[in-house]
């Protein structure tokens, strides 16, 4: 929605320039109808300049002449004809040129110590690719020797609390004892039923003859 542009120098030039009432000018302006009136008597922005709303586009002469001859109506804002920018799309995170070397490392520091989040989060909540990704993990990186995992929040690319939902919502869609296979432990069963086992084995492997030799 259009905002009306310094509103007090505003009221100064229709205060001078129009006989619009002080209520029509204090709602159009958004100012207290007192204030208008002390601004008319110059207790208030005195040695202001006024500005000329016309000439700025945001109100029309034929706007300000039907408000003059109704003490009741209301003057509106025009519709501004400059193009207003295009709200961004989602997608990929802008990164400073100065903080994208750091990128590697904050994607060995995911890797290493949330495993759980996907690669897809990663790449929005960094602003990287997936290649980079695999490239860090399979460690076929161009500067794999000198990557050191990172905190990306202590490297400014994304906020802590960022990171705590990324987080969240990668274990709320993970079985709660995950473990990304890359980074699991290797598994070594009960090692003292194995020994009675093998133990087991071999006193049947010596035969009865051996066995009866005392």
């Amino acid at each position: 929605m259009a905002q009306l542009l310094m509103p007090r120098a505003t009221a100064v030039w229709l205060i001078e320039n129009t006989a619009l009432s002080f209520r029509q000018i204090a709602e159009f302006c958004e100012l207290h109808e007192l204030e208008i009136q002390a601004i008319a008597d110059g207790e208030v922005a005195a040695g202001m300049v006024g500005m000329d709303p016309v000439a700025s586009g945001q109100l029309s002469k034929a706007e300000i002449d039907r408000c003059t001859a109704d003490a009741s109506a209301r003057l509106h804002l025009s519709e501004p004809d400059i193009p207003m920018p295009a709200s961004r799309t989602k997608g990929p995170r802008y990164t400073p040129v100065t903080k994208r070397g750091d990128k590697p490392d904050a994607i060995a520091w995911l890797l290493k110590n949330h495993p759980e989040i996907s690669d897809t989060t990663i790449t929005r909540l960094i602003g990287t690719t997936k290649p980079t990704i695999n490239a860090v993990r399979d460690r076929t990186h161009w500067n794999s020797s000198n990557i050191k995992a990172r905190d990306p929040v202590l490297l400014g690319l994304c906020t802590q609390s960022e990171l705590n939902e990324a987080v969240a919502k990668a274990r709320q869609h993970q079985p709660a004892a995950y473990v990304q296979a890359d980074y699991a432990p290797e598994s070594h069963g009960d090692s003292e039923e194995e020994d009675r086992r093998d133990s087991v084995r071999e006193f049947a492997e010596v035969g009865p003859d051996l066995r009866d030799e005392d």
